[in-house]
């Protein structure tokens, strides 16, 4: 296979991209002067050196803002409402909802979704890095929120975590939320506006 074609092939796998696409990358790619390709390069490479997962949350992060316990800034930060976990499926979800700036409690990311039918979900989250998570927490827990995608992977999502999480929560007394449909059906949590996820924060509902 020519580099043409082998590089389309990568391109192919990132999320939402399809082979006409992926082949506009590489000619685009074909016409950048070496010094820009080699900035590229560089910093490709340099996200495994310089980015690190929190121990906690296990959010993306830059190695500067790491804490001697591998946290993110967001976990270490103790002014936050530790009453309070929002289950997200990807780290641009978080990001999505500290940027509308009407949460202020801690994060966990599943690491992705469960389609539907699928036979190993467990295989498809941190599922047992939650599950900890919220031991180590404890009663301290009262509400755990999961702000799942409204489409058809995000409820099935949903759907699981809610059997999955219903013995923690009556053994350590939190509620269950699901956020409010001020997400359209359909939509993802990362393409939503700061507006709409405060509205669908502050509709959300409880589970239990």
């Amino acid at each position: 296979m020519d580099p043409i074609n082998t590089l389309t092939e990568i391109f192919r796998h990132f999320p939402g991209i399809g082979p006409r696409q992926a082949k506009r990358f590489v000619y685009y790619l074909l016409n950048q002067n070496p010094d820009s390709l080699k900035k590229l390069t560089e910093q490709i490479l340099a996200l495994k050196k310089n980015i690190r997962q929190c121990a906690d949350c296990f959010r993306y992060f830059n190695n500067s803002y790491a804490s001697p316990n591998n946290l993110c800034r967001i976990c270490q930060d103790s002014s936050r409402d530790e009453s309070s976990l929002m289950l997200v499926e990807r780290d641009i979800d978080l990001e999505a909802v500290e940027k509308a700036g009407s949460y202020r409690g801690y994060y966990f990311v599943l690491g992705g979704n469960i389609p539907i039918l699928d036979k190993e979900p467990r295989k498809k989250i941190r599922e047992n890095d939650l599950l900890k998570l919220i031991g180590q927490k404890g009663s301290r827990l009262q509400e755990l929120i999961i702000a799942t995608s409204a489409n058809a992977e995000g409820d099935n999502t949903a759907d699981y975590l809610k059997s999955l999480l219903a013995e923690p929560a009556q053994k350590y007394h939190f509620k269950i939320s699901l956020l409010g449909r001020g997400l359209s059906t359909g939509s993802e949590l990362e393409y939503a506006d700061p507006e709409t996820i405060k509205n669908a924060l502050n509709n959300r509902h409880s589970q239990n």
